[in-house]
């Protein structure tokens, strides 16, 4: 993707560039976008020393991703980031958007959104409010409209916070592996690590220097999504519109216009978009001249769609855009990288500690890529939709029928807003693999508060469990409260990303192959209990000299 923009400073722990710079991390992470800033916080919950190294100075303020599907709103909630992500969406255009304009008869410009398939509007008047999937998580305010832009500097704060070191203007250019750990060269000198993690983009140099395979589709499209002063686009419709030759979507009120054509990707890509391009793709797709000035963003981008065969390489680890390439249609790219942070963060953090079990680490490409297969399909299915054959348009008025029924508005929006989402893990319980019920509990919390440390969680009201669970204080938390209502299982054991792994009646054996399963071996009753510490910041240190 190629972009053009002005660049908002992000406030970080960061010192200066001048300063000496450190030698030796637990873990770094190439690439400082939502990606890796939530694996930074992460693994700094989990005690691991990090350091991340993005290359450009500054957040890029070019619109992307708009909406926060619900896995990565739960994930933000139970890390207690709730609050500023509400106080960032009343910041946001989103806080009067146009979709609650009326025109002057009193009726609605647009239908209520609820998302899209293929440029087909989703209505929430239309979702099936009797679906209990759809009654969402507590609180049931839930922000998921807020800029990519903004989730990262909410994310660069907290990771900051937490004690992760956090470093623009720095590009990892190279690394070398060997048995003990990684040297990463950057333009301020060599790194020395334990881990490294790509979090680096769909381009990424560490996926390219690792030798990753990275097979998939090559792209159809060239699209430009813009925020400018248009002249002449008064003439479309508003909302989505597909046309002879392509799809466009037109956005007046918040000067937005995104254009779709086929016939492949540009002849360079690496050069950034202009507003020469933007005015002829306009003129291509609708037909219509327009005159463009004043760009506030401007992106041009492909539906390349591809994914590593697996996302670790010995000590080489990768997430987020560089594990997975696919068009942005949905917002899904923000949402998958968020989530593969979240999986991967404390599996990683445990293996730095030496708590981590055999094969825990491996679990990460187990859970992970399947769900990004899943979106590269998604995505492609609606690029399917879009063209302008006629084989195509017919199957999209099918479609488009589809979604305008209560079922498959319903069908679409569960599968947008990632509800549906869940991990193959054993055990007969529905919930075992799927994210976690908020519970109110007695005690007057609720099940997210005991989470914002990132240490995993065993509800245990009965206490029956005390024995079996003692040698793992170090590394989850336990919660005697009696949960609020009848749906709760008697027991539960919550992982670290916040998903079921064991339901049920108490069980000491039971509970005790599951928490070897996830959390490795206990500690013995006289072991100092020294837990990992958010709040205070590791030392680097350094290697001997030679």
């Amino acid at each position: 993707m190629t972009t053009r923009s002005d660049t908002a400073t992000v406030p970080t722990n960061s010192r200066s560039r001048a300063a000496e710079f450190p030698s030796s991390y637990d873990v770094v992470i190439a690439g400082g976008g939502p990606t890796g800033l939530m694996l930074a916080g992460e693994l700094r919950a989990g005690g691991a020393s990090v350091t991340v190294l993005e290359r450009l100075t500054d957040v890029a303020t070019t619109l992307k991703a708009g909406t926060l599907n619900r896995p990565s709103v739960e994930a933000l909630y139970r890390r207690g980031l709730l609050p500023a992500l509400r106080r960032a969406q009343e910041q946001t255009e989103w806080a009067h958007s146009f979709m609650s304009i009326r025109r002057s008869d009193g009726t609605r410009a647009l239908p209520r959104f609820a998302g899209h398939f293929a440029a087909i509007a989703l209505s929430d008047e239309m979702l099936d409010a009797s679906d209990p999937d759809l009654s969402g998580l507590h609180p049931p305010d839930l922000v998921d409209l807020v800029h990519q832009r903004q989730v990262e500097v909410l994310l660069s704060e907290h990771a900051a916070r937490l004690g992760a070191d956090i470093r623009r203007g720095v590009e990892v250019t190279g690394f070398e592996e060997d048995t003990d750990g990684v040297t990463v060269s950057t333009g301020e000198g060599l790194i020395r690590c334990k881990w490294l993690v790509g979090c680096d983009g769909g381009r990424s140099t560490v996926r390219k220097r690792a030798g990753f395979d990275f097979p998939g589709t090559d792209p159809e499209i060239t699209a430009y999504h813009a925020v400018a002063d248009i002249a002449g686009v008064q003439s479309l419709g508003v909302g989505w519109h597909a046309t002879a030759t392509g799809v466009y979507i037109n956005d007046p009120p918040r000067k937005r216009i995104t254009t779709i054509a086929f016939g492949g990707a540009p002849a360079d890509r690496d050069t950034p978009a202009t507003a020469e391009e933007l005015r002829a793709s306009i003129r291509h797709v609708t037909g219509v001249d327009v005159t463009v000035s004043g760009i506030t963003s401007l992106t041009r981008f492909t539906d390349n769609a591809r994914q590593a065969t697996t996302y670790r390489q010995g000590r080489v680890l990768l997430a987020g855009d560089a594990a997975h390439v696919h068009s942005p249609f949905g917002g899904q790219g923000l949402n998958l990288g968020l989530g593969d942070a979240m999986n991967l963060g404390w599996k990683l953090a445990a293996t730095v500690r030496g708590t981590a079990p055999k094969g825990l680490l491996d679990t990460y490409t187990a859970e992970r890529h399947p769900l990004g297969a899943w979106v590269l399909d998604w995505t492609r299915a609606q690029i399917a939709l879009m063209r302008p054959d006629p084989y195509a348009r017919a199957l999209r008025e099918v479609v488009s029928d589809l979604a305008g029924t209560t079922q498959g508005a319903t069908y679409f929006a569960k599968k947008i807003s990632g509800l549906w989402q869940r991990y193959d893990l054993p055990g007969d319980d529905p919930l075992v693999g799927a994210s976690t019920p908020d519970y109110e509990l007695a005690d007057g919390s609720r099940l997210a508060d005991h989470m914002h440390d990132g240490r995993a969680v065993l509800l245990d009201p009965s206490g029956t469990l005390r024995a079996a669970s003692a040698g793992y204080r170090d590394r989850m938390r336990t919660i005697t409260s009696d949960p609020v209502g009848n749906d709760a299982p008697a027991t539960l054991f919550v992982r670290p990303d916040g998903y079921v792994a064991w339901a049920g009646e108490p069980n000491e054996s039971a509970l005790s192959n599951v928490l070897g399963t996830w959390l490795g071996t206990p500690i013995t009753p006289l072991t100092p209990i020294t837990p990992p510490s958010a709040a205070q910041k590791p030392e680097p240190t350094r290697p001997a000299r030679e």
